[in-house]
């Protein structure tokens, strides 16, 4: 046997035993049905992924908690995945910025090949456990960081080469996956592993998988943004007003805090730079910008706090 066929037959192995390559007895037959059948079908199946997600949420909290404190170290989150878990990865970080008007380096996205893996597969480049550790080490990680690996399967070498560079360093790891029992679950700190059990079409991971992990990434992005004071009840008092329509979102969200006008909430917000959470203390308490400014900073950038205050 060739070392080719040997590693094959090994592969062949892992696969057998994972939860989310198993065929789905319910849709043996989809090719059979007609167009409503087909999609009723997937959205019975899309109907178990929240209830999945929601067994893993003592672990989700648990990163969250990991995530918070490195922040407050001045520390990352840091996502890494290839093919359909990198891309989610990615576009989560992504969203961080303009949604929470944080830098985006605070919140970074790693894929496998590269960004140009985000619109074209780059073939083998997840094979490669060496260019996981590459990617963190490109990024300077510390101990400081959290790293999140994506991996529907929990078995891609490049993101367990990538979480075994992070525990070398002393970063939190956390795993997110759908097969509990693999590799990448039982390597990290913390294992996320949702069981959505297997696929519409067998193997199709950025289905039922897909979903999961984007309900996940969701929860931890957002949940720690929402503990270190990105948000005030529950509006982005944060948001980048970096065009037109979030511009007008801005407004809107003064209006909403204070229940003011919308000439009102325009003039705070020219007043304040579009600063929406300085806009909404000045037109709450009375105060000039500076002194709310500094009320802010007093309260370490809660909108609460320096109300309450």
């Amino acid at each position: 046997m060739t070392a080719v066929a040997s590693d094959r037959r090994v592969l062949l192995s892992e696969l057998e035993q994972l939860v989310s390559e198993e065929r789905n007895p319910r849709t043996m037959g989809i090719d059979l049905m007609a167009t409503p059948e087909i999609v009723a079908t997937i959205n019975a199946e899309d109907r178990l992924v929240p209830e999945a997600v929601g067994k893993t949420l003592p672990q989700v909290a648990q990163a969250v908690e990991a995530i918070v404190a490195a922040f407050g170290k001045g520390g990352r989150l840091v996502y890494i995945g290839a093919g359909t878990s990198g891309r989610l990865g990615v576009l989560d970080a992504s969203e961080c910025p303009p949604t929470f008007g944080v830098p985006p380096t605070m919140v970074v996205g790693l894929i496998a090949g590269g960004l140009g893996a985000l619109v074209s597969a780059v073939e083998g480049a997840e094979d490669n456990a060496e260019a996981g550790a590459a990617d963190l080490r490109a990024i300077e990680l510390t101990a400081d960081d959290v790293v999140v690996g994506i991996a529907v399967s929990g078995r891609t070498p490049y993101v367990i080469g990538a979480l075994d560079y992070a525990r070398s360093l002393g970063a939190v790891t956390v795993g997110l996956t759908c097969n509990p029992a693999s590799t990448i679950a039982g390597l990290a700190d913390i294992s996320i592993a949702p069981l959505v059990g297997p696929e519409v079409v067998t193997g199709s991971t950025r289905l039922k998988s897909g979903t999961a992990q984007k309900l996940v990434l969701n929860m931890l992005s957002t949940a720690s943004m929402i503990r270190i004071g990105k948000t005030y009840q529950n509006l982005m008092v944060d948001v980048r007003t970096s065009n037109e329509k979030l511009l007008a979102r801005a407004v809107r969200i003064v209006m909403q805090a204070t229940d003011c006008p919308e000439e009102v909430a325009e003039a705070a917000l020219q007043r304040t730079g579009n600063e929406v959470k300085l806009a909404i203390l000045v037109i709450l308490t009375g105060l000039d910008v500076e002194a709310a400014r500094a009320a802010m900073a007093r309260s370490g950038g809660f909108l609460r706090r320096a109300l309450e205050a």
